[in-house]
């Protein structure tokens, strides 16, 4: 597949048209929100395209992609949305609004599998083997081409997985457990962000 990726610097362009359903990804330093800072954002139209902003460290200063991220009319695509929106929210100062997510739809509907990565979901839906050999790699600095490549494919399949996820989901009659699970993700979110990182159901 020959993915169009496009890298900007600091922001999304003033003019760029997204469309109303995109795929959202986001890079960071390490898993730990507060110490490992967010650099880059990566956002797919569904079109084998991948739009990825290097943001600015020093003041993540990025009102073009706030206005996208925080609009309730665009349907925001995540794999495992929770850290992503945690970063988002920690540096960027901004909600992430209208989510879907197809870790936690793969969790619901695939109760056949174990193995819930996107790497396993693009295997098994897309029947693409995607390389993660650049998952642990330093994304604080320049981007070499092997990095921005991988940056887009984490994107550019979350559409169609997502899509056959929910026919699963519609199938099996477990949709509207989705539905609940995606009204609680932002205040799983808040919890990670004040430290609550336990399940607080549990006894």
């Amino acid at each position: 597949m020959n993915i169009d990726i496009k890298l900007h610097k600091n922001d999304l362009p003033e003019d760029l048209d997204l469309g109303n359903i995109i795929a959202v990804d986001g890079e960071f330093m390490g898993l730990n929100v507060k110490r490992d800072p967010l650099c880059l954002i990566q956002i797919s139209t569904g079109n084998s395209d991948a739009h990825i902003i290097q943001l600015d460290r020093e003041k993540y200063d990025a009102p073009n992609l706030n206005k996208v991220l925080s609009d309730a009319s665009i349907i925001k695509i995540f794999h495992y949305g929770r850290a992503d929106m945690a970063h988002i929210k920690h540096y960027l100062k901004t909600e992430t609004n209208n989510i879907l997510d197809t870790k936690i739809a793969s969790k619901l509907a695939r109760s056949y599998s174990d193995s819930h990565s996107l790497k396993t979901l693009i295997k098994e839906f897309m029947n693409v083997d995607v390389s993660k050999q650049f998952q642990s790699s330093d994304f604080g600095g320049e981007l070499s081409p092997a990095q921005l490549k991988y940056c887009a494919n984490d994107v550019i399949y979350l559409h169609k997985i997502h899509e056959e996820l929910n026919k699963i989901l519609v199938r099996e009659k477990r949709i509207d457990l989705y539905k609940s699970c995606l009204a609680f993700l932002k205040t799983r979110v808040d919890l990670d962000l004040a430290l609550f990182k336990d399940d607080i159901w549990s006894h």
